[in-house]
């Protein structure tokens, strides 16, 4: 059976770093919201279940067969041994699930450049605020989160420019959606910030060119960034460092 995706049409958002694990991975999968004849009403319906037992408190989250995973972190953990997206020691890990539970702060924090205030409340409802914000993310909380992944990549003592052991998981193509997003949401930033992180820089361009990778960058199934998701290109959010 496929696997099956759910998280909103339209959007790359959170759902984007669980569609590059599937898609590098060549695996079988279904994005159900894009389905047509099922759509977001399906998912809807699933969250907002009165008999399923597992039910999911928001998206994304995974079907396959009647396991249902939630949060990109878990569905990450889930897939990666599965799609040969994991090391097979057990401490690494454990060790690539706290890296992706970091990248998941690390986007939280993206998200709340532009809605620092309320979710439920428009951008322009908060731009005030939402620009004070951006200003402490890009000056300290951007250093500090590239910083440590730039260290991780560096003291990895397998080498081979993975953050993780000596071979590709799904961590990797975490850290090249989250270069993906900086630098279209922030990209006077991350023209500061770039040249200090080259262990970075690597990773994102060997992930690129990884050819199942590539052919989805390429293809219509990558939807483009849009002021909808998650990273959100305001110019006037885009302050020097």
């Amino acid at each position: 059976m496929s696997y099956e995706l759910y998280y909103w049409d339209g959007i790359q958002g959170r759902g984007e770093f669980v569609r590059l694990a599937l898609e590098d991975a060549g695996a079988d999968y279904v994005d159900v919201t894009r389905e047509p004849g099922r759509g977001t009403g399906e998912m809807l319906k699933m969250m907002e279940s009165g008999a399923e037992a597992h039910i999911p408190f928001a998206p994304p989250f995974l079907r396959d067969g009647d396991q249902i995973v939630s949060h990109v972190a878990n569905i990450l953990s889930y897939l990666g041994p599965r799609l040969g997206l994991a090391a097979k020691d057990e401490a690494l890990r454990w060790f690539a699930n706290g890296l992706q539970l970091t990248i998941t702060d690390f986007i939280a924090e993206v998200h709340d450049t532009h809605h620092p205030i309320a979710t439920s409340k428009y951008y322009e409802d908060q731009k005030a605020e939402a620009k004070d914000r951006a200003f402490e993310f890009v000056a300290n909380r951007m250093p500090k989160f590239l910083g440590y992944f730039e260290r991780v990549l560096d003291q990895n003592p397998e080498g081979g420019g993975h953050a993780v052991g000596n071979a590709a998981t799904y961590v990797d193509l975490s850290l090249f959606q989250v270069i993906e997003g900086l630098r279209y949401a922030f990209p006077k930033a991350m023209r500061h910030y770039e040249p200090q992180y080259p262990e970075l820089l690597k990773l994102h361009t060997a992930v690129k060119v990884r050819p199942n990778v590539a052919a989805y960058l390429a293809s219509p199934r990558r939807l483009a960034f849009n002021e909808n998701g998650i990273f959100r290109r305001y110019p006037e959010l885009d302050v020097e460092p």
